[in-house]
């Protein structure tokens, strides 16, 4: 197949999976003028967003439903870590390396905006995608892309693994791919889509130079192409056809650079259901109750009156009612306007409305469970309250628990980025033992493997208040004390950490900076380099620390002596000063 045919072929697929996709963007956009408070729109039979021309209010409830929903999502913690592929110290302090590199590159991509515009486009349209690409000037790249952009080639496949291509379908200015590429490609009439649904048409000649529509087109390895493939079209130009570039699938193999994140998952679908398209049947009846309500206040408001016919000039009547200190004229011999009882305002409407605002609850899982009365709240102890978050946050762990794992898969294949082609030193800035930043050279041949793991729980459940209470209740019991009651230093130093008042005023106490300087301590000697006792250290805190590692890390046999002859310079040191003590006293 020659150039050009290679080119029809792909736009050729394009056209068509677009076609096939029709009526699943139609639902993104009906979900999206939902949210937005463009209620008064509906799918006619055709499958099109058709606007409904009778003039109603709007009562959004869906909105602060995905704003509350959003706003707890983004207390989910991301956080990863690389456990050793061994036992032995090389392969453990390869997997700390990993997981600092990972640390860095999710903090040098802003990794916590990417998460929450994820979570936004999963909200709005059910699902959402990350893509991680290798930059050999800025290394690994995140990015995400929303829906619209992705183009499977199977509608009903559980996953991306089971895709046989996929089509990432993006507009680029016509300058910008020349920037990219080096190829100058002719400007095209395009469509973008935005945040209101709609999409906006872009002729040849908007901007200064236009814009094209490039495709990737990147098909999984098979029998022909073992090692996949991988071809960009711009407009009407080819930029690229070859191999997948990435290895970055499970044991070595080359796949989609991808990462998909669904708000619920639709079975039998690719794409993943939003809670928008079950809340919009139950926004539309309460629309139509709000207003049918206000039809009967303002009859009520307004008054209703029996005329008589030909007595008085009904449409004047009409438009301008009866206003304080308007004079009615009427027909002389007949009968004057009689105001008519109007009624009340149904009780039926005020229960429907109050059972539709119950099922907004029932149906989204969100809910002021806290909204109680202020002794009722108060008498609550931290575990009560916690048990209330989890119980109001039970509909959202599958939504939470894909967001967790997206964020993990995004982290294995950044790890597998850099051992592909970091085949030369780079230096990276990451976050050392202390807290402090340090510069790291490193090739990809020293990173451990890629076995990425988050050990933390969401912090949806735990808010500060119930993390307070919970640290208050633990010292009350005594749970945070020696055999002796007492608090040491250490836990100190903790709870004022977890009260929120670990920089408090930033003033660093003496534990502090001697508890730090034990920590740089420990991982200087557990990376193989020795660390001397000093007359000037707090032997008692320096020596709990170095216990208390060596006993609870996973650490190799020549560390541990390094450690064991370490805390025995603390104690002859200690010991001598305790002599120099007693001997001044003395004198």
């Amino acid at each position: 197949m020659d150039t050009q045919d290679l080119v029809l072929e792909i736009r050729s697929d394009f056209e068509e999976r677009r076609n096939r996709r029709r009526f699943q963007e139609s639902k993104w956009k009906l979900n999206i003028k939902f949210m937005q408070g463009k209620q008064n729109v509906f799918l006619d039979p055709a499958g099109d967003v058709t606007d409904d021309r009778r003039d109603k209010e709007i009562y959004n409830h869906i909105a602060p439903i995905i704003e509350t929903r959003l706003a707890k999502f983004s207390r989910v913690n991301c956080a990863v870590n690389v456990r050793p592929a061994g036992a032995d110290e090389k392969e453990i302090n390869a997997a700390k390396l990993s997981g600092k590199i990972i640390d860095a590159t999710l903090r040098d991509n802003n990794f916590t905006a990417l998460v929450a515009e994820a979570n936004y486009w999963a909200e709005l349209t059910g699902t959402a995608f990350y893509k991680v690409v290798w930059d050999e000037n800025g290394g690994v790249k995140i990015a995400v892309c929303p829906p619209q952009e992705i183009y499977p080639d199977d509608l009903s496949a559980p996953s991306l693994s089971s895709l046989r291509s996929v089509i990432h379908a993006k507009i680029y200015p016509v300058e910008a791919i020349y920037e990219l590429w080096g190829v100058e490609a002719q400007p095209e009439d395009v469509d973008i889509y935005g945040l209101e649904g709609d999409p906006v048409r872009l002729g040849k000649d908007d901007c200064r130079t236009g814009y094209a529509l490039v495709l990737e087109r990147y098909s999984a390895p098979s029998k022909e192409d073992p090692d996949g493939r991988l071809t960009i079209v711009a407009g009407d130009k080819l930029i690229h056809d070859g191999a997948l570039p990435y290895i970055n699938g499970a044991n070595g193999k080359r796949g989609f650079p991808f990462v998909r994140q669904c708000a619920l998952n639709a079975p039998g679908s690719f794409f993943g259901a939003s809670l928008i398209e079950r809340l919009i049947p139950v926004q539309r009846a309460y629309n139509a109750v709000k207003n049918r309500k206000h039809e009967f206040m303002a009859r009520l408001s307004g008054g209703v009156y029996a005329v008589e016919d030909g007595a008085v000039d009904v449409e004047s009547l009409e438009e301008e009612g009866f206003y304080p200190g308007r004079v009615v004229v009427y027909r002389q011999g007949s009968n004057p306007p009689v105001p008519m009882n109007p009624g009340t305002v149904p009780a039926e409407f005020r229960d429907e409305e109050d059972r539709l605002i119950e099922e907004f609850r029932s149906i989204s899982g969100v809910s002021n469970v806290l909204s109680v009365s202020g002794s009722g709240l108060t008498s609550m102890s931290g575990y009560a309250l916690s048990l209330l978050l989890e119980q109001e946050n039970a509909r959202m762990t599958v939504t939470t628990e894909s967001i967790r794992s997206a964020a993990k898969e995004v982290a294995r294949q950044s790890l597998r980025l850099y051992k592909q082609f970091a085949d030369k030193k780079r230096l990276v800035l990451i976050s050392g033992d202390s807290g402090e930043l340090e510069a790291v050279a490193f090739i990809g041949s020293e990173l451990g493997g890629d076995d990425v793991v988050q050990e933390t729980d969401s912090e949806m459940v735990e808010s500060p208040a119930t993390r307070k209470n919970m640290v208050l209740e633990l010292m009350r019991y005594g749970l945070l004390s020696d055999e002796n009651g007492m608090i040491s230093n250490r836990n100190r130093a903790k709870i004022v950490e977890m009260l929120g008042f670990g920089n408090w005023e930033a003033a660093k106490s003496s534990e502090e900076v001697h508890l730090k300087k034990a920590e740089r301590e420990n991982a200087l000697m557990n990376s193989g380099k020795d660390a001397d006792a000093s007359e000037l250290d707090e032997h008692a805190l320096h020596i709990s620390e170095h216990s208390s590692f060596a006993a609870g890390a996973d650490i190799g046999k020549e560390a541990l002596e390094r450690i064991e002859k370490h805390v025995r310079k603390h104690k002859i040191l200690a010991s001598l000063s305790a002599k120099a003590a007693a001997q001044a006293e003395m004198q």
